[in-house]
């Protein structure tokens, strides 16, 4: 727990520099912390979303690439982990801190995503009140899938599966069969409250799905990288998909009952979730999304909204 709440603090203080620069953050002074997880897999931590490589007779691949300036400081890591060449970078959504460093990699990596990961790359899209410019064309995945692909990579299975409408319509989750290593992106928030991209086709209702037919698929022992936070475990996987539903039917019942969203944000989420409020989402940030992804209008009006709330904290997201 205290590891967790160390991460949480660094992501917080990330997230208050941050403004609507492209780059606004000193990148200078993030550094890359490697953990060996399991078999071939590394984790790769420093700003933006978590890192996992897989290294062995074959060279490299890796799930996610953070920000575009960290790249040389996450290629000085690979070269730590051997001189076998990077073939493939996946990408587990689009978000910019996952995907950023596309452009430098994808001058020497195969770059590999859900379909709609390069739709959203290539168009340019709203994120939470920002315009995010179009990738250039080396930042696009060249490899793109539907529903799932496998690798057979470093001598194990790796199986990338699309789970729709969860964090974003094209989250990829990466199954790593023979080190028992699960990368699930955005997906997993650890120990927190998620945010989910209702203009991404995010929603909370296919998360919480999504976390439970997840669950059911991780073998015994699997240990879990999220998208942001320490490495996890089923347990800790459990725990938020029970999160995932008790306060969803908190708020889910507030609406039943015609309160309105700012009754239900007065209210709260039980005591037991206060801490799960104190870093990226807050709870009344959460208490929103609950209520706009089961609205009728669904997500529409959300963008004005979050973009009032973030201040200038959630530009960590932008490309």
């Amino acid at each position: 727990m205290k590891r967790l709440a160390l991460f949480w603090a660094a992501l917080m203080v990330c997230l208050s520099v941050a403004s609507s620069a492209r780059y606004a953050q000193d990148f200078s002074k993030v550094e890359i912390k490697r953990t060996l997880v399991s078999g071939n897999i590394h984790m790769l931590e420093g700003a933006g979303g978590n890192i996992a490589v897989s290294v062995g007779r074959d060279g490299a691949l890796m799930v996610d690439d953070q920000f575009l300036p960290l790249a040389d400081k996450i290629r000085a890591e690979l070269r730590k982990l051997g001189d076998g060449k990077l073939k493939y970078v996946l990408n587990t959504h689009w978000h910019g801190d996952h995907t950023g460093g596309n452009q430098a990699f994808g001058q020497e990596a195969t770059i590999v995503a859900q379909e709609n990961v390069r739709r959203r790359l290539a168009a340019g899209q709203m994120l939470l009140g920002e315009m995010i410019k179009p990738a250039p064309e080396a930042a696009l995945p060249l490899i793109t899938y539907n529903a799932s692909m496998t690798f057979f990579f470093n001598g194990e299975e790796v199986r990338v599966i699309h789970y729709p409408h969860g964090h974003t319509d094209g989250d990829s989750v990466i199954f790593f069969t023979g080190s028992n290593v699960a990368h699930l992106g955005d997906d997993f928030f650890a120990g927190r409250f998620p945010f989910v991209d209702l203009e991404s086709g995010g929603s909370v209702e296919g998360l919480t799905k999504n976390i439970a037919e997840i669950i059911q698929k991780l073998p015994a022992g699997a240990k879990i990288i999220p998208g942001h936070g320490p490495l996890s475990t089923i347990e800790d996987l459990r725990l938020y998909h029970r999160m995932l539903n008790e306060t969803t039917a908190v708020v889910r019942k507030g609406m039943a009952a015609r309160k309105s969203l700012e009754q239900l944000k007065k209210e709260g989420l039980p005591e037991e979730w206060k801490a799960w409020g104190t870093g990226f989402i807050k709870t009344d940030q959460w208490i929103e999304t609950i209520y706009r992804s089961f609205s009728p209008q669904g997500g529409q009006g959300t963008r004005n909204h979050y973009h009032r709330l973030s201040s200038g904290s959630y530009i960590y997201h932008g490309h």
